[in-house]
C-alpha cells in the first residue's frame, strides 16, 4: 500500500471522526447504555456476536482484540447506522427537585430525535515486518442515552444526554497457530447532560479504558474467545448546579462505564463450513460504578448469531437477550448527587433501557466492487414497560438500520472470502480459504 493511499485513509478517518462527534448518541438497542458491537456493519446483523470469530475487524478493535489476527493485509472500514427509539414516560405524582418547583404529573413521548452513528477504523497485519500480529485503530461510538421532555411544562425542563466515543488502539498477537492474545487501550470522549431536572449543564471529560483478550482455535471448526474490559472513569466537573443564582453551588458528577466480561464460541462444522454459528455471553458489572451503580444491577447478556455463505453473499441473523438492569432498591446517591427516593426513581426512568429482546438480520456482499465488501444490517428492540416506584412508569421500543464498506489491500486481505476472486488472484492473494 502506497504512502499516498495511507494518507488518504488517515484523512478519511479524521474527517469521519469530526462528523460523528457532531451526531447524537443512541438510546436504542443498548445494554444499559452501552452498545458493544450491535451497530457494527457485520456483527450488528448477528445480534452483536463477535468475540470468537468477528466478521468485521471493527468488532475486534472494539471487543476482543485477540481476534484481530484473523484479519490479514490492510483493511479500512467506514460504517454508519441510524437508530430510532420510542421512549414514553408517565408521571402520576409530583416530585420536588431541591428548591426548584415540583415536577407535576404528565405523560409524554420523548422528543429526542433519532441518532446517526458512525464506526470507522483501519487494521494492518505486521507479517511484512516478521511479526505475527495485527494492529487496529478506530473511532467507535460506544455508549449513549438521550431523552427530552422539555416540551412538557410539567416536566420542568427534564432531559438527559450521554455521548461516549472511543478512540481505541488494539493489537492482536498469534502465540501459536491456534492461540492468540490481544490488548486494547481506548481514549474515551464523554459528553454528559446529567439527568436532573432544570439544574444540569452539558459538560465533557476524557477517560481511558483497557481490554485484554484471548482466542483459541480448538480445531478446524470450533473457536473460543474471551476478554476483560476495565471501567472507564469519567468525572464531569460542574455537571450540575444547586441553587442557581449568586449563591449557586456547582457539583461534579462522577460517572463510570462498567467492567465487562465476555466469553464467545463459534462453530463452522455444518454445511461444509458455509454456516457460521456464534454465541457471546457478556456480564456487566454496573453495581461497581458511579452513577449507574445506584440505578442498575449487574447485567447478563446472551447473544446468538448465524451467517450462511452462498457464493459471494453472506446472509446473517441474530438474537440478543439482555437482563433488565433496573435496580428495584436504588441508592439515593447518583454520582455524588443525593436525592430523595421519588426523584431517584424519576432519574431511573430517564435511563430505563428495560427491553430483554432484540432481533437483527442483514446481508454481506464480498467483492461488491473489486477489493471492496459491503454489509447492510437492520434490527429492532421489542417494546417493554417498567413501573418505577409509585409514580413513574416508562415504555421503550426501537429499531435501527446500518451499512458499511470495507476496502482491502495487500497480501492475505482476501483470506476470509471463500470465493473465486479475480481481483485477489491478480494480486497474488489467497482466494479459496475456509470461512472464518
Amino acid at each position: 500500500m502506497s504512502s499516498k493511499s495511507i494518507m488518504n485513509l488517515l484523512r478519511g478517518v479524521c474527517f469521519a471522526g469530526a462528523v460523528v462527534a457532531g451526531t447524537s448518541a443512541v438510546q436504542a438497542q443498548t445494554f444499559g447504555v452501552e452498545l458493544h458491537n450491535t451497530l457494527m456493519p457485520a456483527s450488528g446483523a448477528m445480534g452483536g456476536v463477535s468475540i470468537a470469530r468477528p466478521q468485521d475487524f471493527l468488532s475486534g478493535i472494539n471487543g476482543n482484540p485477540a481476534s484481530l489476527t484473523q484479519f490479514r493485509g490492510t483493511q479500512f472500514t467506514f460504517s454508519g447506522a441510524w437508530a430510532e427509539g420510542t421512549f414514553n414516560q408517565t408521571q402520576t405524582g409530583g416530585i420536588p427537585i431541591g428548591p426548584l418547583p415540583l415536577i407535576t404529573p404528565f405523560s409524554a413521548k420523548s422528543s429526542a430525535p433519532g441518532s446517526a452513528v458512525a464506526n470507522i477504523g483501519v487494521s494492518q497485519d505486521l507479517s511484512e515486518l516478521g511479526l505475527p500480529a495485527t494492529l487496529g485503530v478506530g473511532f467507535v461510538t460506544t455508549s449513549g442515552a438521550l431523552t427530552n421532555y422539555s416540551q412538557v411544562p410539567a416536566s420542568n425542563g427534564t432531559g438527559t444526554g450521554l455521548f461516549v466515543f472511543n478512540l481505541p488502539v488494539s493489537l492482536g498477537v498469534d502465540l501459536t497457530e491456534s492461540w492468540s492474545i490481544g490488548m486494547s487501550v481506548a481514549l474515551g470522549i464523554g459528553i454528559y447532560d446529567a439527568p436532573f431536572a432544570g439544574i444540569s449543564n452539558m459538560v465533557m471529560d476524557y477517560a481511558l479504558r483497557g481490554t485484554l483478550g484471548t482466542n483459541y482455535k480448538l480445531n478446524d471448526c470450533n473457536t473460543i474467545g474471551g476478554y476483560y474490559q476495565t471501567k472507564q472513569n469519567f468525572n464531569f466537573q460542574n455537571g450540575i448546579i444547586i441553587l442557581p443564582g449568586p449563591n449557586q453551588i456547582p457539583i461534579d458528577v462522577a460517572l463510570d462505564m462498567p467492567e465487562n466480561l465476555g466469553l464467545g464460541f463459534a462453530n463452522t462444522a455444518l454445511m461444509d463450513g458455509k454456516l457460521l454459528l456464534g454465541v457471546d455471553l457478556l456480564y456487566k458489572l454496573w453495581e461497581n460504578t458511579d452513577t449507574f451503580g445506584a440505578i442498575y444491577d449487574n447485567q447478563f447478556v446472551a447473544q446468538f448469531g448465524s451467517q450462511l455463505s452462498v457464493g459471494k453473499y453472506r446472509f446473517r441473523s441474530g438474537y440478543a437477550w439482555a437482563e433488565n438492569p433496573i435496580n428495584q432498591s436504588p441508592g439515593l446517591n447518583i454520582g455524588g448527587v443525593t436525592q430523595e427516593l421519588r426523584a431517584v426513581r424519576y432519574t431511573q426512568g430517564l435511563l430505563a433501557v428495560t427491553s430483554q429482546h432484540r432481533l437483527s438480520g442483514g446481508v454481506g456482499i464480498q467483492d461488491f466492487l473489486p477489493g471492496i465488501d459491503m454489509d447492510v444490517m437492520a434490527g429492532g428492540m421489542l417494546k417493554s414497560s417498567e413501573q418505577l416506584g409509585d409514580f413513574t412508569s416508562t415504555s421503550i421500543a426501537s429499531y435501527w438500520i446500518g451499512a458499511g464498506m470495507t476496502w482491502r489491500f495487500g497480501r492475505g486481505s482476501c483470506d476470509r472470502l471463500n470465493i473465486p476472486n479475480q481481483w485477489c488472484n491478480a494480486n497474488n492473494q489467497v482466494a479459496d480459504s475456509p470461512v472464518h
